[in-house]
């Protein structure tokens, strides 16, 4: 039986944008996603769930960063749960004993996650300053989070 290596997949993205989906923020608030802005400058929207270990650990790895990142670049990370309807209810105490400083948007139904073409989580997209889908990648492995850190450098220079 031979092995298979699952790697790391980085693709650069050209001409897509952040579809329109309803999700709710967790106060239960809809949000179309369409409207996702910050002011010009880099957002990460990162597909995560409760259940999911890498998920987690790349949140953790990023938030040691996240307040440098923002300080330096201006970009904002929103995390999208994936998390059914079932679980909902526990992504906010989930991220709260986490301490990420993340904006949080519930997508119980995985609207969103079809929208953009997630098939598994962890999955990161890169958007620039107008809304455009400039990199993706999926999975993770530890260092994944510094070549994230470089492209997002690359569109504030």
């Amino acid at each position: 039986m031979a092995l298979v290596a699952l790697s790391f997949q980085a693709v650069a993205q050209t001409g897509r944008t952040v579809p329109s989906v309803s999700v709710k923020l967790l106060d239960g608030t809809t949000f179309d996603t369409k409207d996702f802005n910050n002011g010009g400058k880099p957002m990460i929207i990162n597909f995560w769930a409760t259940w999911c270990a890498p998920c987690v650990k790349e949140l953790n790895t990023i938030a040691d960063e996240y307040p440098t990142w923002v300080k330096e670049t201006g970009v904002k990370l929103v995390a999208v749960s994936i998390d059914d309807a079932r679980n909902t209810a526990k992504v906010k105490p989930f991220v709260d004993a986490k301490g990420w400083e993340y904006d949080i948007i519930l997508d119980p139904n995985s609207d969103f996650k079809r929208a953009m073409g997630v098939n598994n989580p962890p999955m990161t997209f890169l958007v620039d300053g107008s809304g455009n889908i400039v990199w993706s990648h999926n999975s993770y492995a530890p260092g994944d989070e510094d070549e994230l850190y470089e492209e997002v450098k690359k569109l504030v220079k």
